[in-house]
């Protein structure tokens, strides 16, 4: 039985060049700093390869 080869289809994304003037702001610093704060604790989690 012979069976069809699908071709892997990629997503074509556009991106609106007006959302550039976002670029770098934060819109939650409290919360950039407690995930900031809380990495800084526990540290990045191990990965074995």
């Amino acid at each position: 039985m012979k069976t069809k080869e699908e071709k892997l289809k990629t997503p074509n994304i556009v991106v609106n060049k007006s959302l550039n003037k976002f670029s770098g702001i934060n819109f939650f610093p409290e919360r950039l700093k407690k995930a900031n704060e809380l990495l800084r604790k526990s540290g990045l989690p191990k990965i074995d390869n």
